[in-house]
């Protein structure tokens, strides 16, 4: 394949970039020309790779992941990696163990998390698509905060082979773009199966985004516009589901008592899981090395404590303690009889109707310094988690503005029916257009 340089020099005001690839190199193929961004918790080789954390300052992966593999066999340049909260946790880019992004449409206030910088590159007009990773919302929140699409897989439907793992049931790399067709485009390339990934599925994503939405069924779930949801943010996302009625959909109003669970289930699943993945980064196998004339305990301890942010050691010391001994039943367990709730919501509300919608935050981009509790960070997650905790796909695409900012409609599918989710949202952003 014939490689050509280009010149990529991003005007980056905003620290969406922790690398950039000032020459980076494009082939030939369905997105040849194109300069992608990359989240830095996807490896690349050759490229500095450092999930956001200052335990990885330096790291440089011998490979590459699947998905990167891909963009470049299609013809795609790397542009850089973009910036996140360290190891994927937290939901405003804050957590990032080399400064926070700011977003690109009032600089006060975050892009949301964590696929933070890769939504800035976009909005801020730096690259047309990316390549974020959702575990929680890490996807659809900072594309709804930014003003952009942002797609959440159906897990399994995109390999994570060579994505830094956080928590292995819940997240999935997926695409992020200006509007529904790029982000389909890019999702194109992206999904299939990876024999390297043992939870992915043999289903390539071969679609053109059709706006034809006569006779769809849409759910809204009440307690999607339940307590905490900003009311001028509910509003917004009636307006666009009323669109969507215009267009032919049927819609339907319902009830998902799972909710009630959902953030509690995936908070205890999901630190559960970072305790034993972070395990690895101890200052021997990865990280800055350990002072061997230490006892390992302690060199173990300080390398971690000095190399980890605040809100990676919190989560650490939670899903510890949800997973030792006398308390794995009372929490770890207890945890996955919550997720199976949420599962068994979609599956019924599944047999009435096509999809589901609602908001895809409470409300709109938070100011810098905003959600200094962690809790209050964690409550902006409920509406975003269930679709993680259940696996289905989902994606966020812009709905108009509250003060000036942008607010996100997020449409949810049946588990491998991506297709007509993306569909759902080209619907509504053609109306709209």
């Amino acid at each position: 394949m014939v490689r050509s340089r280009l010149s990529f020099s991003p005007d980056d005001r905003v620290n969406a970039f922790l690398t950039t690839c000032p020459e980076p190199e494009y082939g030939t193929g369905s997105l040849e020309g194109l300069t992608i961004a990359i989240k830095d918790n996807i490896s690349t080789k050759g490229i500095r790779t450092t999930a956001g954390s200052r335990i990885l300052e330096g790291y440089i992966p011998p490979y590459d992941a699947h998905v990167v593999t891909l963009l470049i066999a299609e013809g795609a340049a790397i542009a850089g990696k973009t910036n996140m909260d360290e190891f994927g946790m937290g939901t405003t880019t804050e957590n990032s163990g080399y400064g926070p992004t700011f977003n690109p449409l009032d600089k006060g206030r975050v892009p949301g998390g964590s696929s933070g910088g890769s939504a800035a590159a976009i909005a801020g007009g730096m690259v047309r698509m990316a390549l974020g990773s959702d575990t929680g919302g890490s996807i659809r929140c900072p594309a709804a905060f930014c003003g952009i699409v942002g797609l959440k897989p159906t897990y399994g439907r995109v390999s994570r082979y060579g994505l830094i793992a956080y928590a292995n049931s819940l997240e999935q790399i997926g695409p992020m773009a200006r509007t529904v067709n790029e982000t389909s485009r890019l999702m194109q390339v992206i999904a299939g199966h990876d024999p390297k990934d043992s939870t992915s599925v043999d289903l390539p994503y071969c679609h053109t985004p059709d706006k034809n939405i006569q006779g769809r069924r849409i759910g809204v779930p009440e307690e999607f516009f339940g307590a905490g949801v900003d009311p001028a943010v509910a509003a917004k996302v009636w307006e666009a589901i009323e669109e969507l009625e215009k267009k032919g959909a049927e819609i339907v109003t319902c009830r998902m008592p799972g909710m009630a669970f959902a953030l509690a289930a995936y908070y205890v699943t999901c630190t559960s899981e970072a305790s034993s993945n972070l395990a690895r980064f101890d200052g021997v196998r990865y990280g800055p090395a350990v002072d061997t004339k230490k006892s390992w305990h302690d060199a173990f301890q300080e390398r971690r404590g000095k190399s980890f942010g605040k809100e990676v050691r919190r989560r650490i010391m939670l899903g510890t303690f949800a997973l030792s001994s006398g308390y794995y039943g009372k929490y770890y367990a207890k945890a996955q009889a919550a997720r199976q709730q949420v599962k068994n919501d979609f599956t019924r509300l599944y047999k009435d109707v096509d999809v589901l919608a609602g908001p895809t935050m409470p409300t709109i981009a938070f100011r810098l310094g905003e959600k200094a509790d962690p809790l209050s960070m964690y409550l902006s997650d409920i509406l975003t988690v269930p679709a993680n905790l259940a696996g289905v796909p989902a994606i966020s695409v812009p709905c108009g503005t509250v003060g000036g900012m942008p607010v996100g409609l997020q449409i949810m599918g049946r588990p491998f029916e991506d297709e007509v989710v993306i569909d759902t949202a080209y619907a509504y952003e053609q109306a709209v257009v």
